[in-house]
Formats: structure tokens, sequence, C-alpha cells
């Protein structure tokens, strides 16, 4: 779903965006497709421009599927593709990733096809003006990377579990497919599968036909798709269903697991979901039935597949009672996904530059339903902890880009996917959503889903419904909000005379000096005074501020304040650096700020100031130590203890320099966190938090053998219940740092959990351990290894080299530097998990120097390396920059 506004708007934007457009090849200046713009390069990927073409040749496309599925490594398929073509055109491909053709049809007539691995070029001889009919049979093996049809064998039980995932172009990996968004068609499918298989998909089965050793499930067409929001998914799932609401729904899972499933949680959110989105779009839901799969392997979170949503194992699955950090994670996630139903499926983006509105609008709905239609009406305020400061720090880094950026293939839909995507983007929402009054928006996002049901549209569509509903200009806003990057920062200025302010104004700023936009937004200010009870609001007041200086005069003559918050309730998108007096303020009196956003705010404001230089290490952790034990939110102490952990990161990158300080505060930490464990053992959901902070923040000898002792049994603490999860995060923490018998733990533990989340485990906690030949022998698996399944690799990067483990990580990081182009040759999948991980961190100017070294002379690197590798650079020179603070 993308975002445009008018004609007018059209021509205001054209100098940011029609010159990238055109450099890439994006747009064709031609009313009718040539030869050319439909020539491909022999890749599974697809140029913007190349779809254009295509759909403007084809329409009203129905694709008739029928798939023979077994526990085997392959699966048998038959594709037909029913299509008009507007004119025969010299060259139409049609995609179909690495299969092995059996026969192939034209029209009826029996060819060889013209197939080199990723598409197949049609014979235009055989093609014809109005309707056409493709037909090919063919074998495929399963993948195993999370895309296509991924196939996975319990190890617990040995059952066969296939799921699909097709976002952005993988569709082409099971059918044959016009695989691009805006070519929406009706999907018919029959499915051959074992007999004692489910099989899911975006309709309800209209049969199941027993053919002696297998069932044939015949689906119903569904309705107009994108390619992407079509799935099925097969195998010997349990089943749970739930019929009480509007819609039928049913939850799947691996058998081995079901245990582990509490569907009476995700039967109440989904209900809870289903009704607040039928009132708040004024739409019923389009696709009669809730399917949700928990599936293993999954590459993201969850996919919003249109009626057969798919979730993560590895992050909704848990050995105990959930607590309620993670139900809140559940029901979020869930809205977000079911927010796509309406957003994405129903309605949907016309190419992949749109993928940001998509999410953005499913992040922002997603939240609010959840603050709204939950029992975690708390929602916002862990979205601004935890999912916005991801965004300003993102929006920081030297790789920011606007919101809305041009995407030049299929293989760039996900290089831009981030932080700014998802919650700058539903931040960018919600302050328009304040902008223009919550019914006026309201009312402008159901008109433009109903205009635009079942078919696709561009940003201009979804502003202008919006422009529409308010009577307002969003030219300007659009602007600035979506095709400018970079974050700004505000800051109070005010002056007090005789206990009264005679001045104040608002200084923005903009934090990088390559995207100086300065924007318009609405805030609030917040005035407070301290008392002994605390801090007291005296005055909160609703500003629109512009540009470098924007004086406030309806705060002259107020009280002089303690404490100034110029984002109070968190408005705006915007980060904060609090006047001297206020920093202060905040510093004595966080215990005694009963607001929980601004102190969740003031927290943050603090870490910033480190981040940024501002304030030293060692001055946040020290403050840290005094308030986080008297913190009662869960999720500000949430918001502080992952501060904390990401200070002692910074501390072990910084390893030998301030070695014993160090040492002083990491005893100090787990100390602290041990203390808090026994101390919260009548609230569970803190005890919990608390304890998961012991685990990761102990790195010396006396926490590491209250650890093992806790593990073996020989020592206890109240009301803590030591679950199978809590028993691999302590295995893998002394593993870590090769303490006592961990190896032998490891070994055991092994043995004793043989499922898949016990595998993954296991490879997390061998991987990390600190030895040398282990190491090389990882990442010598990690860069050449093609048999291990993606999601097993992904673990081992994710754990090879942490922070206080700088010696090993030097011994190969030439290595991981030279290998950077072959690691990139394994595509985007492989490479963001690779550059996320594994290039080289040190702290160090030689480490700055070898990835300057890396960036001018490997210029063939994708767009996506390239981008790690600036990142990581920026991160090194902050690091040293925070290491210049610690005294």
């Amino acid at each position: 779903m993308k975002l445009l506004s008018t004609q007018l708007f059209r021509s205001l934007v054209i100098k940011t965006s029609l010159i990238a457009l055109c450099c890439a090849s994006v747009i064709s200046c031609s009313s009718s497709p040539t030869t050319s713009s439909l020539q491909r390069n022999g890749s599974a990927y697809i140029s913007q421009g190349q779809a254009q073409a295509r759909s403007s040749l084809v329409s009203n496309v129905q694709y008739e599927l029928t798939f023979f599925l077994s526990e085997h490594s392959q699966f048998s398929a038959k594709s037909i593709a029913h299509f008009d073509l507007s004119s025969v055109p010299k060259l139409l491909t049609l995609d179909l990733n690495k299969v092995n053709i059996k026969q192939f049809f034209i029209n009826g007539i029996k060819v060889y096809p013209n197939y080199n691995g990723a598409y197949i070029t049609l014979n235009q001889s055989l093609l014809n003006e109005g309707s056409n009919t493709i037909e090919v049979e063919f074998t495929r093996e399963h993948s195993t990377n999370g895309e296509g049809l991924h196939r996975f064998v319990d190890p617990v039980d040995d059952k066969v579990y296939l799921y699909s995932h097709f976002e952005p172009a993988a569709a082409q990996q099971m059918f044959a497919v016009f695989d691009q968004p805006d070519l929406k068609a009706s999907y018919q499918i029959n499915v051959h599968a074992p007999k004692d298989w489910q099989v899911i998909s975006a309709m309800r089965e209209a049969s199941v036909v027993d053919q002696g050793d297998s069932n044939l499930w015949t689906f119903p067409a569904t309705p107009k798709l994108s390619p992407y929001n079509f799935s099925m998914h097969a195998g010997p799932y349990h089943v749970w269903e739930d019929n009480s609401g509007r819609y039928p729904m049913r939850l799947f899972s691996r058998q081995s697991v079901a245990n582990q499933v509490t569907p009476q949680d995700w039967f109440t959110y989904t209900k809870q979901g289903l009704d607040f989105f039928d009132r708040y779009f004024g739409i019923a839901y389009p696709f009669k039935k809730y399917d949700q799969v928990l599936v293993p392997d999954f590459l993201y979170g969850a996919m919003e597949n249109a009626g057969a949503i798919t979730f993560s194992e590895d992050r909704f699955l848990f050995n105990a009672k959930m607590t309620g950090e993670q139900k809140e994670r559940l029901a979020g996630v869930i809205m977000h996904e079911m927010a796509h139903q309406w957003f994405g499926d129903l309605v949907t983006m016309k190419w992949w530059n749109g993928l940001w509105l998509n999410e953005s609008f499913a992040s922002f709905m997603g939240t609010l339903a959840t603050s709204e239609a939950t029992e975690f009406s708390h929602a916002w305020r862990t979205f601004y902890a935890s999912g916005k400061q991801a965004a300003y720090h993102q929006d920081s880094l030297v790789t920011t880009h606007p919101i809305e950026v041009p995407v030049a293939t299929s293989q760039n839909a996900f290089d831009n996917i981030d932080a700014i995507t998802y919650q700058k983007g539903a931040s960018t929402i919600k302050q328009l959503r304040h902008l223009l009054g919550e019914e006026t928006f309201r009312r402008g996002v159901s008109q433009y889903l109903q205009q635009y049901s079942y078919q696709n549209a561009e940003l201009n569509d979804f502003i202008n419904s919006l422009a529409k509903a308010s009577g307002r200009d969003l030219r300007q806003w659009t602007q600035e909000w979506l095709y400018a990057a970079g974050v700004n920062t505000i800051k109070a200025q005010y002056t007090c005379q005789d206990k009264q302010i005679d001045s104040f104004a608002l200084v923005q700023t903009a934090d990088n000096s390559q995207h100086p936009t300065l924007r318009e937004q609405r805030v609030q200010i917040g005035l407070f005074t301290q008392n002994r009870y605390g801090l007291e609001k005296q005055q909160s007041i609703a500003v629109t501020y512009k540009g470098a200086y924007t004086e406030v005069e309806p705060l002259i003559g107020e009280a002089c304040p303690d404490l100034v918050y110029p984002n109070y309730q968190d408005w705006g998108f915007v980060k904060v650096e609090l006047d001297s007096s206020s920093f202060s303020t905040a510093k004595q009196s966080l215990g005694q700020v009963s607001d929980p956003l601004l102190r969740s705010m003031l927290w943050q404001s603090m870490w910033d100031s480190v981040i940024d230089g501002k304030t030293s290490l060692d001055q946040f952790i020290n403050i840290a130590l005094i308030n986080a034990p008297l913190e009662k939110d869960y999720t500000i102490l949430g918001q502080v203890l992952g501060n904390l952990q990401r200070a002692k990161n910074y501390l072990d990158l910084m390893a030998p320099m301030h070695g014993s300080y160090n040492s002083r505060i990491s005893k100090a930490l787990s100390q602290m966190s041990l203390r808090m464990s026994m101390e919260s053992y009548r609230n569970r959901d803190f005890q919990r938090r608390w304890f998961d902070a012991y685990i990761s923040l102990s790195s010396h000898g006396d926490a590491l053998k209250h650890i093992q002792s806790l593990l073996q049994s020989k020592s206890h603490i109240k009301g803590l219940n030591i679950d199978q999860d809590i028993r691999w995060a302590m295995i893998r923490q002394l593993n870590r740092y090769d303490y006592g018998d961990a190896k032998a733990l490891l070994a055991q533990e092994k043995h004793l959990d043989q499922s898949d989340s016990g595998e993954k485990a296991a490879i997390a906690a061998e991987v990390i351990r600190p030895q040398s030949s282990l190491k090389r022998q990882w990442l010598n698996t990690i860069e050449n290894n093609d048999n291990m399944p993606f999601s097993k690799i992904r673990i081992a990067m994710n754990n090879l080299y942490p922070a206080e483990q700088k010696l090993f990580s030097a011994a190969t990081a030439d290595q991981r530097f030279a290998n950077l182009a072959l690691m990139d040759d394994k595509g985007p999948v492989f490479m963001r998990s690779f550059a996320a991980q594994l290039i080289p961190t040190d702290c160090s100017s030689v480490n700055i120097d070898a990835i300057s070294y890396a960036l001018d002379t490997q210029t063939g690197l994708s767009q996506l390396a390239r981008r790690a590798l600036l990142e990581t650079r920026q991160q090194e020179q902050r690091c040293i920059k925070i290491k210049q603070t610690l005294k």
C-alpha cells in the first residue's frame, strides 16, 4: 500500500522521486510496453519497469493449482494460469523457480518450454489477444530456508510439516505465476496429501475425499489476491477450533509442541481484534474464516497470508506459562497481522515501494487495537520504549532514508525494511491522526479501503482519502515526513525572572547535516514542579512548532518549572534533549515521577545523552543502579534493563581498557539483579524479568557458580520456576564463559531435550564457547554449508562472537571481510543475518579503517551489504566516542 496525494502532489514530489525511478529503469515513457521494457536479465527478480510493462498487458488472472504432497523432499504440481492479453507482446515471461518441468502447454498445444530455471519465456506465436491458458506440470525440491514451500522434519517424532511463505516474490518457488503484487488473481487449489494431514489455505476446504493412501482436498476459488498474500500449509498439524465469535477460528501447531500452546489466549485476542477492526474500518472481515498456524524455522515474526496467518514458533512457544510481556507481544502481533487482512490483503500496494505503508499502517493499527481492545492498555508506552527507540536510532544513522523510497527490483524489496519502515512510519501515521482528529482519520481510512477493495493502490490514493475526509491539503506534510530523511531534536529554551517564565521557545535541529529538513509538528509541552512528594505537573499546553525557533508566548508568566518536557504524552516523532536544569531534576527525581510515560521518556533522554556523547556511560550506570530497583512499572523496567545490557556490551567491546571498572560494574549489575530476583517472588513477571537480567549480566565467577548451582538444583530462589527456556539460557551463559561443568551440562541437556527448540538452543550454547578451533569450524559451516537449515545457520551467526570475545573475532576478521562478496551472492535472506552479526566490530580505529577499506575496494557489493558496512562503521565511531566519556 503506497501513499501519494493528488495530481498537484505528484508535481510537487517529481524532483525527489522521478530521477531515482528513471535511473532504476522503473518507469516507461511509452504508452505501450516495448520488447526492451519486458526484457529480463535471466534472474528470478523483476524490476518495477518490467512489472509495470507486464501488468499493462496481462489482466483477469486465474490460477488452478494442483499439488501432490508427501513426506518426501520433493513435491509434484500442476499449474494452470488463465489470463487475458490486451495485445500479443513479442516477449512475455511466467515466473517459475528451479523446477523440473515434465509437461508444458500453451493454449492446449504441448511445446518444449523456453525455461532458464527462473522463468518461462512464452512463445509469442501461440499466444492470443484475449484469453490464454498456460499449463505446466513439474516437480521441485522443498525449500529449507523459510521461503517457497518450506519442509520441516520434526526431530521428536519424524513427522513432516510444510508451510508456504511468498513475500516478497517467492510464490514462483511453488507454482507458475506472474509474481508481482499488482497482478491480483483468484486461486483455486486441489491438494493430494497423506491421510493424517491437515491442509490450510486462504479458503476453507469445500471437500476432503478419501483416495485410498491419500486424501484429495478441494478448495473454492479465492477472492482476488496478490501472489504474496496467498498461501498453502500442510502436515499432521494439531488443530483447535473456536466458533464462538462472528467468524470461525482455528489454530494449528505441530503435534510435539501442542502442549506449549495456550489456545484460549490466541482465540481471546483474535476475537477482540476482529470485533475492533470490523467496527473501526466499517468493513466486515473479508476472508470469512480466520486460521493461524504456528510454524518452525520461520524467517520473521509472522506473515499476513489472507485467512491463514503464519507465526514463528521461536517467538510464540514457551515452556512455561506466558509472562505479561509475552502475552502483550502475542496480542500485538495478532493485531498487526489482522490489520493487514484489510490493509495489505484486501487493498494491496502496486509495487514494493509501497511496502512501508503496508507495514507502518499495520504497526500503528496493531498498537491501537492492542491498547483499546485488550487488557494491554499501556501498549503505546511499550511502543515508545521499544519500537520507537529503534526508529530514532535507525533514523540517526548515515544510512537513514525517506519513508517512501524507490525500489528498483523485487530483489531490493527488503533493502529498506527496517525501523524507519515500521516504527517511524507508524509514528508519523499516529501524529497525522492527532493532526486530523481521530474520527476524521478513521473515516478517511474506511473510505480508502472501501474504494480500493480487492484492488491495488498507491500512496497518493491513501493520502487523497485522508485529505478528502479532512478537507486539508496534505502535500507539505507528505513532502516533509515521507520524502525527507532524518530525525529532528527539540529542546526547550527558556529563562525565568522573579520565579516566572519571561521567555520560552522550542528550538528544533536536524540530527544529520546531510538531511537538514526541519518539520512542522504538533506536540504537548509539559511543565513540572518538584516538591517533597515528587514531580507535580503544573501545566501542559499543545503547540504546533516549525522551523528552527518557535516562540511559545502562552507560557510567559507561568511559574518557573523545575523540569520541562517538550514532547509530553509522546504526540510527536522527535528526539528530546533536556535543558540542563531539567536534566539535573530528572537525575535526582526519577523514582518520584508518578507518570509512567514521562518516567519512561526521562529514562530514554538520559540514555540518549550517553549515545550522543554528552553524558558518560558510568554516570548512566550509576543512576540505573540506584533507580532500577525502585521501578514498579514492568514495561519501564524492561526498558532500563535493556539499556543496562547495552551499556555492558559497550564496556565489553572497550576491553581491556577500563577492565577493572568493567569487572566491578559486572558484579554490581548481577548482584542487583539477583537481589531483585529474590525480593520479587510475589510477582512472577517481575521476578522473571529480573532473573533473565541476572543470567545475561553475569560474567564473573561467583555469579556463574551460583547459576550452575541453580541449574543443578543445589540452590533455589523462592518462587522461581526454572523451566526449559531458563535452563537453556543458563547453559548458554555458562558456556559463554566456559565456566565449571558447562560443556558437560550442555551435552547432558542436549540429550534430554531433543526438540527443535532444544537443538537450536544447543547450537547457541556450543557456538558461543570461547574456543578458537570451534569458532573457525562454525564460521566455515556458516560460509560453506548449504545443507543445514537456514534457521540453524542463523542461530550460529547470532552467537558466534559476543562482545567480550574480541580476540576470537579478530582472529577471523580478515576472512570475514574477504568473503563478504561470496556471502552477498547467497542472497538477501542470508546476507541480512550475516551482515547484522558477522561484520567485525572492535570499538577501534583500526577496525574503522578495515571497514572503510572494504567499502572502497569491494564496489560490487549489494546495497544491503554496503549499507551494513556503513552502519557498522558508524557504530564503531559511536563506541569510541562513548569510550572517551568514561572517567
